[in-house]
């Protein structure tokens, strides 16, 4: 089973939104389920990284800056992307972190465990610093967008018919600063948290690092993440116990397997859709193609425990079994 073929392996598991709701008070209830999955894999002798998504909280963060500072009651100065993604970061962490170890505590688990806000650099030059496609934040009608870019500088644009919205770049990431150190905490077989909601973005310019405002895809730096510590597994936890073929149309079929080379036919053709599946199995090719002998799977939180033993899921290959 699959299972037995991760002891002792190193693993880095991507938790999706529905891992961690969209208020506080849903997310801390969510958390003990989510450590109570993986507390299963710790104690099967697997050496874990988590990283997690950030979208409703970062947004929920910016929101409340951006209201705050528009009262001209209120000293609360406008917040910037990169300040508001570290926040998110740094709570979410602490108690993912905070249920990990009393999970661990529960189950006699002599693991510790940390969490790594973690800095991804990007390249300045991206062609996403020119063309912002990412919306974030709360609707507005047109006027108040328009009052707001006025205000703050921010950019703005109609999301898909539904209102307007703020828009960030969404760059490519290039490299993790604080590798070597989860890699180094890996080793030493702590439970490490890292590049939450795919971190905070950062240039290089005069030979130092600027955080810069944009979203990086989270799923894409998680495939880098378990490249770089050399995972042998990257897990993809997602709303879908399986991918599957033709989603939400009568005839949608689960996969079980597939090939890098079949993953990419899929994309071709439009099977996944852009803003959900398909950055998850881009990133699971990225991982496999970059990691010879690696494996990605995607699967639900809920059945992660039996993705590992190889009963349910989406296994990634990089050739047939």
């Amino acid at each position: 089973m699959l299972q037995k073929e991760l002891d002792g392996k190193r693993v880095v598991v991507a938790l999706g939104g529905n891992a961690l709701g969209d208020t506080p008070e849903e997310q801390l209830k969510l958390l003990d389920g989510t450590a109570k999955n993986l507390a299963h894999m710790v104690k099967e002798g697997i050496n874990v990284v988590v990283t997690h998504g950030n979208g409703p909280q970062v947004g929920i963060i910016d929101e409340a800056f951006v209201l705050a500072s528009k009262d001209k009651n209120s000293q609360v100065p406008f917040m910037p992307l990169a300040d508001c993604n570290a926040m998110s970061q740094g709570y979410i962490g602490a108690q993912l972190t905070c249920a990990l170890m009393n999970e661990f505590r529960a189950q006699d688990i002599m693991r510790s465990v940390a969490d790594v806000p973690t800095h991804v650099v990007v390249d300045a030059d991206d062609p996403a610093f020119k063309h912002y496609q990412k919306p974030i934040g709360a609707f507005m009608t047109e006027a108040e967008a328009k009052a707001f870019a006025k205000a703050t500088g921010c950019q703005v644009g109609e999301d898909a018919g539904r209102g307007w919205r703020r828009m960030v770049p969404s760059p490519v990431p290039q490299d993790i600063v604080e590798l070597e150190t989860i890699r180094d905490l890996m080793e030493d077989g702590c439970v490490t948290v890292a590049a939450g909601g795919g971190g905070v973005p950062v240039i290089m310019k005069d030979g130092a690092y600027q955080a810069v405002d944009a979203v990086i895809d989270k799923d894409l730096v998680s495939a880098i993440l378990a490249w770089r510590v050399h995972a042998d597994m990257l897990i993809i936890l997602t709303a879908v116990e399986k991918v599957y073929l033709n989603f939400n149309k009568p005839d949608q079929r689960p996969i079980d397997v597939m090939t890098t080379e079949e993953a990419r036919q899929y994309c071709d053709e439009g099977q996944f859709a852009p803003g959900s599946m398909l950055p998850k199995v881009q990133a699971c090719i990225k991982f496999v193609e970059a990691h010879p002998g690696g494996q990605a799977l995607i699967t639900s939180l809920g059945h992660a425990a039996e993705g590992l033993r190889g009963e349910t899921g989406t296994l990634i290959t990089a050739v047939s079994n």
